[in-house]
Parts: C-alpha cells; structure tokens; sequence
C-alpha cells in the first residue's frame, strides 16, 4: 500500500511578491495550470496509490482543502500543525495516523508540496524502483542526478549497488561551495539530496524513536489530543511544540544505518529562487522566459512575471522582473537568492506586502481592496455559488454593497431580502448582517466601507 504524504507548510519567501506567508508557492500554478500542490499528486499517476496524507499549515487550510477539491481528492486526510516544526515531526503524524490506521506496513511517500518535476514518467520509474527496499525496511530517499555544481543542494555520496535497485549512502554533504560542487561533479558518484522518501510506517517509527524520542512522544500526544474541525484533523498544539525543530535528514537519515538511495533523473526542481524558476521555463531565442503581458526588446535572458499590468523592457539582460497588484521586483539574476532579505525588512517595517496578496481567498471566495483612503475602503467581493459569509457585525464602519453580477441574499437585523445586478443595499454601523449568494454563479460586489476605523479585526460573528 502506497500512501502519498504531502509536506505543504512552507512559507516560499525567496519567491516574493508572488508568494506571501498566507499564499506561498505551493498554492500557485507556476509552471502551467495547476499549483504546485496539485501537481505533487497529480504527478503520482498509474501509481498504486492510496488517499493522500496532507500536512499543512493552519493558516492555508482552506487553500489547501479548495485545491485538493478541484482535483476531486476530498478523501485526503489534512492535518493542521499550529505551528512550523520542520519535516521530521510532519512525516512521524503521518507514519502515526497510518500504525493507527492498522496500516503500520504502508509504505508512506513523502513528497515536498513546492517542487518540480518535469518528466512524470521518470519520476513514478524512480519510485517503483525504490519500492522493494522500502518493503523490506530500507529507509529510501531519492537522489536528485545532478547536470551542474550547484550550490543550494545538500548532496548524497552513493556506494555499492544492490539488487534491489537501491544504492547504497556512504553520506550525506553539507551545501558545498562552488569548487566542492565542481568536484563532486568531476568524480561522480553524488546526488543532489531532493527531500523526496519512500519508507514504511513501522520503520520510521523504529528510527524516529531510536534518534528523536522527543519528536515520536511529542507527535503521539498531539495526534491523540487531536480535535477533527469539518474536513481537517487540528494537531494539538501544546504536545505538539514539545518536539525540537528538525528535518527528516538531521532526525534520522544521516545517523540511521538503515539509509537506500534511489537516483532520480527527471526534470527535478526544488524552485528555491526566481531563477531556479527560468531553468524549468521555455525560453525565447534570446534566453527570456516570459509569462503574462510583457513586450520585451533588446532583452536578454531575462524572466518577466506580470500579472495584471503590461510588462516592458529594453535594454537589459540577466533580470528578474516580477509585477504584481501591489508590489513590483527587479533583480539581477545573481541576486536571485537573497530576495527574502527584502522580505525580512517589510516584515521588520510592519508592512503587510510579504504576507497576503490585495486578493484575498476565503473559503467562501475572494475579496480584494481596490482603493484606499481616509475613512473609507473599496473592496471587490467575489462568493462562490452556494456559499455565504458568516453572520457579523461591526463597531466602527459601515458598508454599502453594490451587486455587479449575480443575486445576492442579504440577512441585515431581522430582514432578509434578494439584492439583484445593479441594485444596492446599505449596512449601518452596529447592525447583524450577512451576505449569500442563492445562484449557481458566482456573485460579484463593490462594497464600500466607512467610518473611523476600517481594519480587519473589527468583526464580531455569531
């Protein structure tokens, strides 16, 4: 039994503004229709494979339960961590949830949320490869077949070949430098470490509590101190921020004697960095990777990300240009890798520009701020069919609401009325209120808020 199990709590700053704390690069489809979420699964294939092990952040639940929803995968099982503890943790709640389960002999694949890879047949070639030293106990990572001496790779050294079609791992290699990289590269016989694994759930749990007894009690308590909230299984948080902050590599595969490699030449791409995101793309003759309204001339291996404005360059070479609703980044491509330095000084200035787009998902649709000013908000407000805000109120502003398309269904105090295209009702500061949309299309309104205070927090549900 194949179990897929999904890391999906990262935050993807080195991809900013594109991706932000509460949208970050696993949700977006960076490399064609689907996000890269969606792409770990649907890259399974012809697999043998049973319902999915998600694991994700609390705050990207509903992102990631919509985007399994459009796969039609509602039988994965979510777990929410309340707080980041790194892989180690992540894969033992899966490896739990299965010896819990009765599966203790699963074989639990566990796949990062935000990588790439290209050749899909390759990849599920690599994993069946990998499955019979993992049925008989073999920890097995999957090691990346290098094509440059990159630096931003953990690498595997690999030893004598087995039967199995697993080799063996001599050790695992810090990141190196650049004349190490050419090195290993020259000599052969080294991986990139791509944080992929194929493992049975007993055996994890015998390594993780063999090395991190801390992390096996720690996810054991929160797992049985769980609450189960609609579609998602809530982790406990006090239990689970006993355990220390560690990767699967540090906890156990670099000190467990029970360590496979399984080579992987397929396409491989962690998108750790803008320009790790034009190595993957489809470049122009003048090695430019363009996606979105751009008009480049003169222009020379250069990636543009424009994603509501026209995009235009002249002139330039070796840049990193990506526009967005409320932020712009231009880069060198050698800087490519220190954008979260950027990131790290919003964040230090209060700003909000690195933790969510202007658009907004809810789990019931979307809204996005689209002018600002002084004691008054205009937001766009999209609802889903079917769906309906929750009944609030507010002390400080009130709102206008102007349908633009659709029927809405408005609950204000004790009245409950239809609001149809071009018509408008008026919230008063104080009133209960609610919004729903009846019709099987999605509603769209322009509110417009005002009053002495306008943020977020002012809302009271019921």
């Amino acid at each position: 039994m194949l179990v897929p199990v999904i890391l999906s709590g990262g935050s993807g700053t080195r991809l900013w503004p594109l991706s932000r704390r509460h949208f970050p690069k696993q949700f977006l489809p960076l490399t064609g229709n689907h996000s890269l979420l969606q792409q770990t699964l649907l890259r399974l294939g012809d697999l043998p494979a049973q319902s999915p092990v998600v694991i994700a952040n609390d705050d990207h639940r509903f992102l990631a339960a919509e985007q399994l929803r459009a796969l039609g995968r509602e039988d994965a099982r979510i777990f929410l961590e309340p707080t980041g503890r790194n892989t180690a943790p992540a894969a033992t709640v899966a490896a739990l949830a299965a010896a819990e389960a009765g599966q203790a002999d699963a074989l639990l694949l566990v796949m990062p949320a935000d990588h790439v890879v290209q050749d899909e047949v390759a990849f599920r070639h690599a994993v069946n490869r990998g499955i019979p030293a993992a049925k008989a106990g073999w920890l097995v990572t999957f090691g990346v077949v290098p094509d440059q001496a990159h630096t931003g790779y953990g690498y595997i050294r690999t030893g004598q070949a087995h039967a199995d079609g697993s080799l063996e791992v001599e050790r695992f290699v810090e990141k190196p430098d650049e004349a190490t990289a050419r090195g290993f590269l020259d000599e052969g016989g080294y991986l990139w470490n791509a944080g992929i694994f194929l493992f049975r759930a007993d055996a994890w749990l015998e390594e993780i509590g063999k090395f991190q007894p801390q992390v096996l009690e720690a996810m054991r308590a929160s797992l049985a101190r769980a609450r189960h909230d609609l579609d998602f299984v809530r982790l406990d948080e006090a239990a689970f921020a006993q355990s220390p902050d560690i990767s699967i590599d540090y906890a156990v595969m670099e000190r467990t004697d029970r360590a496979r490699v399984v080579p992987l030449d397929a396409g491989w791409s962690d998108i750790g960095s803008w320009d790790a995101l034009k190595a993957v793309g489809d470049p122009d003759e003048q090695g430019n990777v363009v996606q979105g309204d751009a008009l480049l001339e003169d222009t020379r291996n250069t990636l543009v990300h424009a994603h509501g404005r026209l995009v235009g360059t002249l002139g330039v070479e070796d840049l990193v240009i990506v526009e967005t609703a409320d932020a712009v980044l231009v880069a060198h491509r050698s800087h490519a890798q220190d954008v979260r330095r950027l990131v790290d000084r919003l964040d230090a200035a209060g700003r909000s520009e690195h933790l969510e787009h202007r658009c907004v998902p809810r789990p019931w649709g979307t809204y996005e701020t689209i002018d600002v000013g002084e004691r008054f908000q205009v937001k766009r407000i999209t609802v889903k069919p079917g769906a309906a805000l929750s009944l609030q109120m507010h002390h400080h502003r009130a709102e206008h609401w102007v349908v633009v398309r659709g029927t809405a269904r408005v609950t204000r105090g004790e009245d409950s009325f239809l609001v149809s295209e071009n018509e408008s009702t008026y919230i008063p500061i104080g009133v209960r209120h609610r919004l729903e949309n009846p019709g099987k299309l999605p509603l769209e309104l322009i509110e417009v808020q005002s009053g002495a205070y306008l943020g977020e927090d002012d809302i009271i549900r019921f």
